[in-house]
Formats: C-alpha cells, structure tokens, sequence
C-alpha cells in the first residue's frame, strides 16, 4: 500500500574487477550481502555511444559471481531504464533480453519521468512482504 516503506541502497561504483578490491568493490559488495533482492539497474540509452549495456550488465554478474556465490544467487531483478530515450522500446528491451540472456522479472522504466516506478516499487514490497513470511516461516519450523 501507499503507507508501506522499505530501504534502497544504491551501489554505484559496483566496477569490473571489484571481486578482486578495484574502487570501492570488496565495501560495496560486502553490502550487498545484507540485501533481500537486488535490483540491476542498467541504462538502456548510455550517454557514451560506444558503451554497450549488455556487455556492461554481464561485467557485473561476473563480478557479482567471482566475489560470492551466495550473493550470485539472491534474487535478482533487471531494470531498464531511459526507456524514454530509445526508439522502439519493446525491440529493444526484447533484443536486451535476449543478448543478455535474462530469464527473470524485468521491468522498463524511465526513472526521471516516473515511467514504470509505481509499478517497480509495489513489487518490490510485495516481494519483500511474502519474503519475510518466508523467513519467518523457517525460523517457526526450525
């Protein structure tokens, strides 16, 4: 609902090579591992045309996977952003996806219109909500 709240932490300067301390990495990744879900927030319309986001969102699952299994493997969703700047949106999420190979949630949005974040952060909260019951469910049955 509209009165329900929950903390975002944005991790910037998650870097190739931050497995292995480059930037900030082993802090922000460390930080990462207190996280529920995690949101991979790639630009979709980089402002360097030579930047390719796909290879850019693969370069931070690997680091993701070198640093920890376990936070390889929480629960990760893809988010799409400046759609508002890109011709043909639906194509080129489609062929993201498809380059990427993205099997999970993905949502599209343009944060600085507001495009798709109601939606997000709803889901976001139900997520969390029937996370924690799943929590508290183990910890009942342990």
């Amino acid at each position: 609902g509209e009165n329900q709240s929950f903390v975002i932490a944005d991790i910037p300067g998650l870097i190739e090579g931050a497995s292995e301390g480059a930037g900030l990495g082993h802090q922000f990744l460390r930080h990462l591992a207190r996280t529920t879900l995690l949101l991979h927030l790639v630009d979709i319309a980089p402002f360097d045309p030579s930047i390719n986001p796909v290879d850019e969102a693969r370069a931070i699952v690997n680091e993701l996977k070198k640093y920890d299994e376990l936070l390889y493997q929480k629960p990760r969703w893809l988010i799409l952003n400046k759609i508002d700047m890109v011709e043909d949106v639906a194509d080129k999420v489609k062929t993201f996806i498809k380059s990427f190979g993205w099997t999970g949630p993905v949502y599209s949005i343009s944060a600085i219109k507001g495009v798709g974040c109601k939606e997000l952060t709803y889901d976001i909260m139900t997520f969390i909500e029937e996370n924690k019951k799943i929590q508290n469910e183990i910890v009942i049955n342990e």
